[in-house]
């Protein structure tokens, strides 16, 4: 979408990152049979998530009207609608 801030906020940046370095340690525990810290890592990666709604629930993430599909005009038709 070209003109769009669609991710580009602390709140997902963040919840990324954190998940993917718990997806990162997973795949490693995994490969040296280390079931205890897969299902560790595992919940890294769920703390990402959590993280990252945290963060959006405080205001640092994009808010909800600034996506086109939540806009509307005045007459109450979607926005970009053709009459």
């Amino acid at each position: 979408m070209a003109g769009s801030n669609h991710g580009h906020t602390p709140a997902a940046w963040t919840g990324v990152i954190i998940a993917f370095i718990g997806f990162c340690a997973a795949g490693a525990f995994m490969v040296m049979d280390q079931p205890v810290g897969f299902w560790a890592s595992m919940g890294v990666v769920l703390l990402g998530g959590v993280v990252g709604a945290v963060m959006r629930s405080m205001g640092l993430g994009q808010p909800k009207s600034a996506h086109p599909v939540h806009r509307t005009t005045g007459e109450g038709a979607p926005a970009g609608a053709r009459g």
